[in-house]
């Protein structure tokens, strides 16, 4: 691996690695607090904060593609595993491996 392909798969598994936690405290933690507490604070911040790491993510994604010479299947596939929840803990298992 390239110094650049080495830092951008980096950046990918340290941008997915918080984008999934900021997806699981928005469900888990924020969401619940909204709907049975009634506390709307904690889903807009958390909210925020999970959108701007999810668009992160996604340039982080398409910037280590280039560089590692992923597939258009492998780009779709982590794409998607960003929709589930405990996803991108799967993916960086993955790319670890590799």
């Amino acid at each position: 691996m390239t110094n650049k392909s080495t830092s951008t798969m980096k950046m990918l598994l340290n941008v997915g690695f918080g984008e999934g936690i900021s997806f699981i405290v928005l469900l888990g933690i924020a969401m619940p607090l909204k709907y049975l507490e009634g506390m709307p604070t904690p889903v807009r911040v958390i909210g925020m904060l999970h959108g701007v790491l999810f668009i992160w993510y996604a340039i982080s994604l398409l910037q280590a593609k280039r560089a590692n010479g992923f597939t258009n299947q492998q780009t779709i596939i982590a794409f998607l595993l960003s929709f589930l929840p405990f996803g991108t803990f799967f993916l960086n298992k993955i790319l670890k491996k590799k």
